[in-house]
């Protein structure tokens, strides 16, 4: 399969200039633990930096999610997200939105057993994921996010939080981009932390 045949069934990519590599958006109305996180104050989700700004601004951005998320159901998706990703060093699952089941997620494991050059991540809200991790494959992190601002979990082998001050992601003193850093990429480093935005 090319690529143009394969952004065909799943929509583009995305490509932020802040990371070192291609990612993928899912609209993030359709979060399902996001979309009831946003109601409760103080959440991270109460914020959600993909329900502002350009996310909103243009309207091509968020119809270009919806075309993604239903690009789930196509038979060809796993195969045309491997076309995609196979040259990538990094890449990021959901820079916006979340899994949506498990089937979803049995999908995302295939996709980076049959990318095994590619380091991913995954950030996620949905707790049931932590039943599935024996079956993550090992190049992908999984990071799970607490809802709440400022809370942490050390009960998963990776994860992230969002916290008022001292955080350790770099990205806001380097112009807000990765720059050298792979922290969120790197089973090593169990817990990241990032600045409320």
């Amino acid at each position: 399969m090319k690529v143009k045949e394969a952004e065909k069934i799943t929509g583009s990519m995305t490509r932020t200039s802040k990371m070192p590599g291609l990612s993928i958006s899912l609209p993030a109305w359709e979060c399902k633990t996001g979309s009831k996180l946003r109601k409760i104050p103080g959440s991270v989700c109460a914020s959600c930096y993909a329900l502002k700004g350009n996310y909103t601004r243009y309207p091509a951005i968020k119809a270009a999610q919806y075309v993604r998320l239903e690009a789930l159901k196509d038979k060809n998706w796993t195969t045309a997200m491997v076309t995609q990703i196979q040259r990538q060093k990094y890449f990021r699952w959901h820079d916006a939105g979340d899994v949506q089941d498990l089937d979803h997620l049995n999908k995302i494991f295939e996709v980076c057993r049959l990318t095994p050059d590619t380091k991913h991540w995954m950030p996620t809200r949905e707790a049931w994921i932590k039943n599935h991790l024996e079956h993550k494959p090992s190049n992908l992190v999984i990071r799970f996010s607490p809802p709440m601002i400022g809370q942490r979990n050390d009960s998963w082998p990776n994860s992230s939080m969002v916290v008022t001050d001292g955080a350790s992601c770099p990205a806001p003193s380097q112009g807000g981009k990765c720059g050298d850093c792979r922290q969120c990429w790197n089973p090593a480093v169990k817990v990241v932390s990032y600045g409320k935005h």
